[in-house]
């Protein structure tokens, strides 16, 4: 189920009350260490070339994961768990996730795709698929059912969110600040989902930022952006550069080849370590001191995501995860800490210049 992007004709409008169009970036010092917060999208199998299907409910996935989370521990990492309906309704596989976060290895969020968390009273659809696009009482009936099926089963009400799809909406800040979320890591920086009625996320940084009615929610963007020297043309430039035509001459390939523009976002999925390696390099450069590192939890079993098809590229999968991880904790001298600790760091960092929240 493969992203397109177009022109943001059908983007949300920032302006709408509860869309963080006033955030403003939240900067740490340049002394300040570099800070890694891995996030899983914890969710179903389903195949990702078909159309969605509520009947793709199952989790045997979950069994594999902790081959994972002993790398994660490895380095000292706390994964956020973002889970989703069928994880949390899950029997002994969600209990192996419920250990990890008994034990203080893990924490554990909310992850909605609504296609397969009730209420059902939804076509679904592409379109439906990112649920800031449902009526606002629906998406907040569903992420109700999910909070409260998520506290049941692991004993703690989760606090930080991910949407589906990345599908964060106009009336999706009011529903956080309703269920008591507290962070919210649905932006993909910077990636235009409006091709098929999603968010766009290309004008968005990578730095985090406060936002919501009172301004205590934390948004904390999947890290991502531009790479090389043309990287100032941001994704105007990128449009042309990958543009049909442009495809067909060839241009986008020797851009790429020579590295002077490229996208990239902080998953070992999509990207290569060296990739992810110069994306650090570059938002460390702009001031960047947040890092989220991300992937969906499919991806540790052969066969349930486009990433990972078979044994060795699992085997290359994991791989790329470990040399990042020592890239960044050795070499930067870098730290983690998870999604709800940095929001502590934050508001600590706040309270001290006497500004908001």
């Amino acid at each position: 189920m493969r992203h397109p992007e177009a022109a943001p004709a059908m983007a949300h409008d920032r302006s709408t009350p509860g869309w963080p169009a006033g955030r403003e970036p939240l900067r740490l010092p340049a002394s300040t260490r570099p800070i890694l917060t891995v996030v899983i999208h914890t969710e179903e199998e389903f195949d990702w070339d078909k159309p969605h299907d509520r009947g793709a409910t199952t989790v045997e996935h979950l069994r594999h994961l902790g081959r994972a989370q002993s790398l994660f521990d490895e380095f000292g990492i706390v994964p956020n768990y973002v889970v989703d309906y069928p994880v949390a309704a899950a029997g002994d596989a969600a209990a192996l996730l419920k250990g990890y976060a008994d034990s203080g290895r893990a924490l554990i969020g909310a992850h909605l795709h609504p296609w397969v968390s009730p209420p059902h009273a939804e076509p679904v659809n592409a379109f439906n698929s990112y649920p800031g696009n449902l009526p606002p009482e629906l998406e907040e009936a569903k992420l109700r059912e999910l909070t409260e099926r998520i506290e049941h089963r692991f004993g703690s009400r989760p606090r930080t969110y991910l949407a589906g799809r990345y599908g964060f909406g106009p009336n999706t800040a009011r529903i956080l600040e309703a269920l008591g979320y507290e962070v919210d890591i649905s932006p993909a920086v910077p990636i235009d989902f409006s091709a098929d009625g999603g968010p766009d996320y290309s004008g968005f940084t990578s730095h985090p930022y406060w936002f919501g009615q009172r301004r205590r929610l934390l948004g904390l963007p999947g890290s991502g952006g531009y790479v090389g020297a043309l990287r100032r043309g941001g994704t105007p430039l990128y449009r042309r550069l990958t543009a049909p035509a442009m495809r067909r001459a060839k241009i986008a390939g020797a851009v790429a080849r020579l590295r002077l523009l490229e996208r990239i976002r902080l998953s070992p999925e999509d990207y290569d370590g060296s990739a992810m390696q110069r994306l650090t390099a570059t938002l460390l450069a702009d001031g960047v001191r947040i890092f989220v590192f991300s992937f969906h939890s499919p991806s540790v079993m052969p066969g349930c995501t486009p990433y990972v098809r078979n044994d060795a590229e699992l085997e290359r999968f994991l791989a790329r995860c470990r040399r990042y991880f020592e890239h960044f904790m050795r070499s930067l001298g870098g730290q983690t800490m998870t999604p709800l600790q940095l929001k502590d760091l934050l508001q600590g960092q706040a309270a001290t210049r006497g500004a908001t929240p």
